[in-house]
């Protein structure tokens, strides 16, 4: 099965163009994962700086180098993040778009941006506790915990949303953060983005599918707002 991954959620974009092949185990509601090992992608397209409308040129471009064609993708895979909302919903509504100018014949995945991070460091071959950390904005972070070892990782603590001086103190207790942006945050911290390439393998095997009005990013904060009451018409 080929599959096309997008992950947006991060200042670095990626297209990747994955290939599984033989009997793959499920990680369906799995916290735990063998990490990035497995075959190479077929190709991988990143680009950096600002978010642009080059989605489908990237997607093009990986489509290319891995000689396959639009009709041989069975598999769409998008990172949910958090982070980038904007990013992430282009990502979502070309897996949308692609799903229905298919009809329906191609299967969508939504993965975990943090699950990514978690694999990619992995494969980056950093052992022991590691917490995925990504700008919420207001003086805060999305935060998940992860053992990785050199065979694999598995999630100790489940993403959640936290405070710089929490950060801190897990630095201090000799814990790794790692994600994107936080090196510039914590005197300790190390840059690790989310692979397309890696959120491919990610997919391979998994049969947790979802319609494509099911996709939605992950976003922790709980919604507030004030219904608006009806005008009132008083008497003249």
């Amino acid at each position: 099965m080929k599959i096309l991954a997008l992950e947006f959620s991060s200042p670095q974009r990626s297209v990747a163009v994955v290939e599984s092949i033989g009997d793959e185990r499920s990680t369906m509601g799995d916290t735990s994962s063998p990490g990035a090992q497995g075959p190479p992608a077929l190709s991988e397209v990143v680009e950096t700086g600002s978010l642009g409308a080059n989605a489908i040129g990237m997607i093009d471009a990986a489509l290319g180098r891995a000689q396959a064609e639009r009709e041989q993708i069975e598999c769409l895979a998008v990172g949910l993040g958090p982070s980038s909302y904007h990013g992430i919903r282009l990502a979502i509504a070309v897996a949308q778009g692609w799903q229905l100018a298919r009809q329906e014949r191609v299967r969508l995945l939504g993965i975990s941006s943090a699950e990514c991070i978690a694999s990619q460091a992995c494969a980056d071959h950093l052992v022991g506790r590691v917490n995925v950390n990504i700008d919420a904005q207001r003086s805060e972070f999305y935060a998940a915990t992860y053992d990785i070892a050199p065979e694999g990782w598995s999630e100790i603590q489940p993403l959640q949303i936290t405070t710089e001086e929490d950060l801190l103190r897990r630095q201090k207790l000799g814990e790794s953060l790692i994600g994107p942006g936080v090196y510039s945050r914590f005197d300790k911290g190390r840059l690790v983005l989310p692979r397309a390439a890696t959120l491919g393998h990610l997919a391979i095997g998994r049969t947790d599918f979802v319609p494509a009005e099911k996709l939605d990013p992950i976003y922790l904060r709980k919604t507030n707002f004030v219904k608006t009451l009806p005008a009132r018409i008083l008497p003249g």
